[in-house]
């Protein structure tokens, strides 16, 4: 054995390699460490002079079952790749690696640069074919080792699972009870009450983003424990965490085992590992009504399908999205009749009007066109209609429980305040016994806790002055004035509907819990409208067609029923646009009319020009009042009309009546401007002529 000890493998150096897989084994298992260092002495045995061992133990508390991380093993690796390393010595193959890749890589270059691998008991030599059969079955054993461990842990992993007896990181809100091995409830009464908070918003606002929201708009915090410390701390209500906390079942009493799984990867070339959540269906272990909950299981099942409605795509049309702020009644619940695609919501000009628009053609690569759009006002106002007049409960019954539930609420928020206010007391009594039990001559110490007090001091009066303002502002306790207006509203949805304390995502949640669709057909016959097709949620239907206008507001009908006459008779858009301007006709949003408005308003309304109309109609030179056209003004004055127009464009002839888009330009010519302008056209002529006998 030790004649494979050559004088060359002595004159370089001796490695003596140590890992530990984690720093528990570490901290506990300090036998294993201990041996590893031991073979520092095996190296000096072995010939090896003591300046000439090289001990590297970079590597205690990583896994050999990858060499990321592992920088004493990179180390070791340069070392033998530059032919510095006799020998390598470790307690067994699975320390300097589990995986067979690594393995045999590390193998391969120990033969080309002629390094001895040495354990407790034997010497390797990589370059012996018999030495190298042994050590590639060292290493599949350690690689197979490595999988009967897991095998053999995440076995009792899950028999204790099936059980319910796994410890799982219990979520805010709840304890671990290793007595009965099960969840309970947090013992602060302020956290339990926050989590409640949230479901609690959440059957009202239907969304992640409103229940933040309305957290935001009182200043409420959400309570977040650290899973090592389990200390309390109170952070903002960002959307993503109260998801978090919806997409929990633990609230809902059961215990869950499996809900999220490990997948490996390739991303450019490099292999990457991911967790992943898993379908309810395919969790591993789901025992129900194990601990306390904060909400039924049904209530839970039906807030993850709402919470994946919330979540539109095209691969879910049935998908309706969370409703959101915009102006769209039917946002998300709108399908297209002509193509049976689920219709957008956009918002065309500066005032963002609402349309909804289909764009299944392009989606689905068929056209590169829109399949139609149509705007949303109109429709709107039909469909609220339709609610306000299906939901009529009684009066009384009605106003009694509206103000009910504005007490609830209202002292709900109240108990939030309050426990804030006890918690802040709380935090500045206890930075109060701390700076009295120090030692006051030590200064260093008391000043730091004083400064501590005077902080917790400060932020009690910041709470109570917020709570005072927000009583104020959100006019918590309610008197009796204020219990006969809610009845008094109560008894007048349409008034509460269109009242603008009345949010839109509020509007669309009462539609969505009435209505399951609403169907669009563009309808040309017996006049150009909108057929629309109400699917309520018990399977009702209702139908009715819409008159179709243009985008936005409609065109006042004195004006679109002047325009059909005048197009009936032949008359040129820009001729129309001068009557209507005339008669003091304007467009729907409170413009003068212009030509391009006059064919869009044409072509939008199917209103066409007779076939037989000549494609121009000349202007005369000089009307009845005296003025003078453009071709009329170059006609007096013996000039081209691009000379008269570059005099216009000049700023020396200016129009007494028109020039701006749409309507002609007309101009008055009197003696003083004609002799102007013909000196203008004399000079012009002089100078040109000179300009044209110099060049030659």
């Amino acid at each position: 054995m030790i004649s494979k000890i050559s004088d060359e493998h002595l004159q370089r150096r001796a490695v003596v390699y140590l890992r530990q897989s984690t720093l528990k084994q570490v901290v506990e298992h300090t036998e294993s460490t201990k041996r590893q260092y031991n073979l520092r002495e095996r190296a000096l045995a072995l010939g090896w002079p003591a300046n000439s061992v090289d001990v590297v133990d970079e590597d205690l508390g990583r896994s050999g079952s990858t060499t990321e991380g592992r920088s004493g093993f990179r180390k070791l690796s340069e070392e033998i790749a530059r032919g510095s390393v006799g020998a390598v010595l470790a307690l067994d193959v699975s320390r300097l690696a589990r995986s067979s890749a690594d393995w045999h890589r590390l193998l391969d270059l120990c033969g080309v640069a002629d390094v001895l691998i040495a354990d407790e008991q034997s010497i390797y030599d990589p370059r012996d074919h018999n030495d190298r059969l042994l050590l590639g079955i060292k290493g599949t054993m350690s690689e197979a080792e490595l999988t009967w461990m897991r095998l053999r842990l995440r076995g009792a992993r899950m028999s204790k699972a099936r059980r319910g007896e796994y410890h799982l990181p219990p979520p805010v809100g709840y304890e671990w009870d290793p007595s009965t091995q099960r969840f309970r409830l947090d013992a602060d009464e302020g956290v339990q009450r926050a989590i409640k908070l949230i479901f609690e918003r959440f059957r009202i606002d239907r969304s992640a983003h409103g229940v933040a929201r309305y957290f935001v708009t009182h200043d409420l915090k959400i309570p977040t424990r650290l899973l090592g410390t389990r200390d309390l701390s109170w952070s903002a209500p960002r959307p993503s965490r109260i998801l978090h906390i919806l997409a929990n079942p633990t609230y809902a009493g059961a215990y869950v085992y499996g809900r999220r799984q490990r997948t490996v990867g390739l991303v450019d070339g490099q292999i990457v590992h991911r967790t992943c959540r898993i379908p309810s269906d395919a969790w591993k272990i789901v025992h129900r009504e194990r601990h306390p909950a904060y909400l039924p299981w049904e209530e839970y099942v039906s807030n993850q399908k709402t919470l994946r409605g919330n979540r539109p795509g095209r691969d879910a049309p049935e998908r309706h999205g969370a409703p959101r702020a915009g102006e769209a009644l039917l946002q998300g619940i709108v399908l297209c009749g002509r193509c049976g695609g689920r219709m957008n919501t956009i918002y065309d000009g500066k005032q963002q009007h609402a349309r909804y628009s289909c764009h299944s053609p392009t989606q689905r690569g068929e056209a590169m066109r829109l399949c139609w759009s149509v705007s949303a006002k109109a429709i709107d106002e039909h469909v609220a209609q339709l609610v306000l007049a299906v939901v009529q409960p009684p009066e009384v019954e009605l106003g009694l429980a509206v103000v009910r539930e504005t007490e609830r609420q209202a002292k709900q928020l109240d108990e939030q305040w309050r426990l804030r206010v006890e918690r802040a007391r709380y935090e500045a009594r206890l930075a109060e016994r701390r700076y009295k039990a120090v030692d006051p001559d030590n200064r260093i110490v008391a000043r730091a806790l004083e400064r501590e007090w005077e902080e917790k001091l400060a932020e009690l009066d910041e709470v109570e002055r917020k709570i005072a303002e927000g009583r104020r502002q959100k006019k918590v306790d309610l008197d009796t004035r204020d219990r006969a207006r809610l009845i008094a509203l109560s008894r007048s949805l349409p008034t509460v509907w269109a009242a603008p304390s009345t949010t839109m995502a509020e509007r669309k949640n009462v539609v969505r819990t009435l209505i399951r669709e609403v169907c669009l057909t563009p309808s040309d016959r017996p006049t150009r409208g909108t057929r629309v097709d109400v699917l309520w949620q018990t399977g009702a239907t209702d139908s009715a067609t819409i008159d179709r206008q243009l985008p936005g507001r409609p065109t006042p009908k004195d004006a679109a029923r002047l325009i059909r006459q005048l197009v009936r008779e032949g008359t040129r858009a820009t001729e129309i646009a001068e009557q209507l301007n005339e008669r003091g006709l304007v467009t729907a949003s409170g413009l003068p009319w212009t030509n391009t408005l006059i064919h869009a308003h044409c072509l939008y309304n199917e209103v066409r020009w007779p076939k037989r109309m000549p494609s121009s109609v000349r202007q005369p030179d000089r009307r009845r009042d005296g003025l003078y056209s453009l071709r009329g003004v170059a006609a007096r004055l013996a000039l081209t009309e691009s000379a008269a127009r570059h005099w216009v464009k000049r700023g020396w002839l200016s129009p007494a009546e028109g020039g701006s888009k749409g309507h002609p330009s007309w101009f008055r010519l009197d003696q003083v401007t004609i002799r102007r302008l013909e000196r203008f056209r004399d000079a012009h002529i002089r100078d040109a002529s000179r300009q044209k006998s110099q060049t030659f």
